[in-house]
């Protein structure tokens, strides 16, 4: 990490989403039989790069299909 960055460097588009998003990553989880629980919080450690792959990759996934939803609507996505 360069000098003067905290955390991890990401910046959350849609801070107030964060919740939301946690939820579904895991429900996830769950449907794929990980031993995580709300609450570990961002602690996957003893969780497989396989596993964790699989539940960002079902989030991606999810997220695209609402977009996609959205668009079919007429709702436009807003530029960053």
């Amino acid at each position: 990490m360069a000098a003067g960055q905290r955390g991890s460097g990401r910046t959350q588009l849609v801070p107030e989403a964060h919740s939301l998003l946690d939820n579904m990553k895991y429900e996830i989880a769950a449907e794929f039989a990980i031993p995580v629980h709300q609450g570990s919080e961002d602690y996957w450690g003893n969780i497989t790069s396989r596993d964790c792959g699989r539940v960002g990759g079902t989030m991606v996934k999810r997220l695209v299909h609402l977009a996609e939803k959205q668009i079919l609507q007429g709702n436009r996505p807003e530029k960053i």
